[in-house]
């Protein structure tokens, strides 16, 4: 009985600082690999205003970069190399991964960035349906809820602008090229992909005693394997090398962007694993709209009163949510009988 309070002391700042280093890490590289991934897909280069369209070139690039640093990363810790699971649990991650990331950058060829945006922030919603077909989690009617006015929110502030802070410009690629149909198709195809990536990895980590960096080596490798046999079959790795060695600038580009995304790699991996896949995709669903915001101030855009009502929506329902799991304190009995070492992702 005298060491359990010590034990606690410490174990909820150790909770708090993991949780501010996952938010402040994801936040940090994918509002960067959001803005880079903008600009590639949607900016010309060059004097002849050249488009890059090569989006399988892009996951490969990353997936690169992701599987040679993680490589390193175990050979510097003297971790084994070899698979923890079967290699075929690695290579759906890997296939979802690269269609998740391969449908979001062609998506801003035919939709505005706002409309991408609207998309992302539903993730919860098929997260929530992925954890219930694969890893039979049991959620509540107020966690249906909050994911539905977490959306709800979102779609407010981003679709009701102040006169011309419209985020997407569409005439970078014309009017012909604004196929909305396609592009929600390709969203919805993110969303599902992006869904089931999520809820399968943390599938894996639950299923086998991995390591962070194990589970990231072996899924990018396989991500490299495929996405390059992919751009062979279809013609594309000789032009997109050419297209890259006569803009300097689209290159820098990329490399930032393979930067980004490995560094991202690691901080969603390290926050499925230790929150669980609907803490992760909650933390996303913010992130949409930090990012949205910070787009505003940092170009001046005024926020409509709509877009004010939805941010006090998004963050109201996140505060709340928050508020309603910390709510139900267990008794000290159902501590000493729960032990301190249960682990702390749970059903949200």
């Amino acid at each position: 009985m005298a060491e359990t309070a010590p034990l606690s002391i410490v174990t909820q700042p150790s909770k708090l600082w993991k949780g501010v280093f996952a938010v402040a890490g994801i936040m940090t590289t994918l509002v960067t690999y959001g803005v880079l991934q903008e600009k590639i897909m949607r900016v010309p280069y060059g004097d002849d205003k050249a488009f890059f369209r090569y989006s399988l070139f892009l996951v490969f690039c990353n997936r690169i970069a992701t599987s040679a640093i993680s490589a390193a990363a175990l050979l510097a810790s003297k971790k084994a190399l070899d698979p923890v699971a079967p290699v075929y649990k690695y290579s759906l991650v890997s296939v979802s991964n690269i269609l998740t990331t391969t449908c979001q950058y062609e998506a801003l060829k035919y939709v505005s960035f706002p409309v991408q945006t609207l998309a992302k922030c539903a993730k919860m919603i098929p997260v929530m349906v992925w954890g219930t077909i694969i890893m039979q989690k049991k959620y509540k009617g107020q966690d249906y809820l909050l994911a539905f006015l977490v959306t709800v929110g979102c779609s407010i502030f981003i679709l009701y602008p102040a006169g011309s802070s419209e985020i997407g410009p569409s005439d970078i690629y014309g009017r012909g090229r604004e196929n909305t149909v396609w592009g929600i198709s390709l969203m919805i195809g993110y969303l599902g992909f992006d869904g089931f990536t999520s809820t399968f990895q943390d599938k894996l980590f639950k299923g086998y005693d991995m390591e962070i960096h194990n589970q990231i080596f072996y899924t990018a490798f396989c991500s490299c394997v495929i996405s390059l046999t992919g751009l062979i079959l279809q013609g594309q790795l000789l032009p997109a090398i050419h297209f890259v060695s006569i803009h300097n600038d689209c290159f820098f580009d990329i490399a930032m962007l393979s930067t980004v995304a490995t560094a991202s790699q690691f901080f969603i991996s390290y926050t499925i694993r230790t929150f669980g896949a609907l803490t992760f995709a909650t933390i996303m669903t913010t992130r949409q709209l930090v990012s949205i915001m910070l787009s505003c101030l940092w170009f001046s855009h005024p926020l409509s009163r709509e877009q004010w009502i939805g941010a006090v929506v998004v963050f109201g329902t996140l505060y709340a949510k928050s508020f309603l799991r910390s709510a139900p304190k267990p008794s000290p009995s159902q501590q000493m009988q729960n032990g301190a070492s249960l682990p702390v992702k749970g059903n949200p």
